[in-house]
């Protein structure tokens, strides 16, 4: 099964790539962006959808400073 993990900062933790984005938007032209939060995408085939907290909780976040979140396809 296709899994994908979607990862991004706490709130309020600092995120200096999501302000950096924030920024540079109305620069570009693009007004009316705020709360900007720049994180990642972890997509996997897995067997067991079980697993994947786990896998979350040990490796693919940091779980103290991480929030995710899964979504299965399929």
């Amino acid at each position: 099964m296709r899994a994908r993990v979607l990862i991004r900062p706490k709130a309020g933790i600092l995120d200096p790539q999501g302000e950096a984005v924030e920024r540079a938007l109305p620069a570009l032209g693009f007004e009316g962006v705020t709360n900007v939060h720049v994180g990642r995408l972890v997509e996997l085939d897995v067997e067991d959808p079980a697993q994947l907290e786990s896998m979350c909780d040990k490796l693919l976040a940091n779980p103290l400073v991480e929030d995710y979140e899964v979504v299965l396809d399929g």
